[in-house]
């Protein structure tokens, strides 16, 4: 076994809780060669990296992942700990929330399904892939030494496809009941912490929305609203005087569509930093606020 630096071990030994001593032994090695591996993160690349390609003993290295007990949401809770004591120790918890489909075909892949491939697909073209989806929650956190944001993953989720639940008879899980679990265990983790959930339109559904801004949840979520979404002006004050149940939406307000087609609409240039490649990017902005 290669001897592995102070400092890295020091920081690995957070994790060591959750492996037998015999299991133990093995999991430096293998964090380490994922991290020098330049391609696929296998376990026989990460061997490779570390020089142990030819080590009589390999299996031993494939039993962590294969046959080993240990709780990845356990070590889930103790990264995200890291994390959050690096680099924001106080103040609010921003994080995202995005899929992502990991192309694998296969008999013995039972979880797979046939969804959307969003890197080959466009708004006129639409291609189908087969593989699993997982859906990711990652912590958004400034790196000083890069001068960007970067988001960190620390939690994962298998969402499987409709007909894996289907033909073992279970309840389907749809994307949308994922995420939502996902945000209240991270509640749960920081139950005083300001959360803050940034994610793309498929997340802006009404019953996800209000089911993370209520309690037990109490989280702002950030998301990008449909064109056509039905907007409404904020109800008008209650009158103690006025008979029925209080008014839950004001007046009809234009659509988004409608906004952008106007041109009586008044844009306000904004300057962006930290645009992609370092760059500052100048933008035009209107805002305001609706009930949806």
């Amino acid at each position: 076994m290669p001897t592995l630096p102070k400092e890295i071990m020091t920081l690995l030994a957070r994790f060591a809780p959750l492996f037998s001593a015999r299991t133990w032994g093995y999991v430096p090695a293998l964090v380490v060669g994922g991290i020098l591996t330049p391609k696929r993160r296998q376990v026989s690349t990460a061997l490779r990296a570390l020089g142990l390609a030819q080590v009589p003993w390999f299996q031993n290295f494939h039993r962590v992942l294969n046959r080993a007990t240990w709780s990845p949401l356990a070590g889930s809770r103790i990264l995200l700990g890291l994390l959050v004591r690096t680099f924001v120790p106080e103040g609010p918890l921003l994080v995202a929330l995005d899929d992502t489909l990991e192309r694998r075909r296969g008999a013995h892949i039972a979880a797979k399904g046939i969804y959307r491939d969003p890197v080959r697909s466009s708004q006129s073209h639409f291609v189908k892939a087969s593989g699993l989806r997982w859906l990711c929650l990652m912590l958004l956190v400034p790196i000083p030494w890069v001068g960007r944001v970067w988001a960190l993953p620390f939690l994962t989720v298998l969402a499987p496809s409709e007909r894996y639940h289907t033909t073992r008879g279970l309840r389907h899980k749809t994307l949308l009941d994922w995420a939502r679990q996902m945000v209240l265990l991270l509640r749960r983790w920081y139950p005083t912490r300001a959360l803050v959930v940034v994610a793309d339109n498929t997340y802006a559904a009404l019953d996800f929305l209000a089911r993370c801004g209520q309690a037990p949840v109490q989280a702002t979520m950030v998301t990008r609203l449909r064109l056509d979404a039905a907007l409404y002006a904020p109800p008008p004050p209650y009158d103690p005087h006025r008979r029925g149940r209080p008014r839950l939406r004001g007046a009809r307000l234009p659509t988004l569509a409608q906004v952008l087609a106007d041109p009586a609409t008044e844009w306000t240039p904004l300057c962006v930093a930290g645009w992609y490649g370092g760059t500052a990017r100048q933008v035009e902005i209107h805002s305001g606020t609706a009930v949806w």
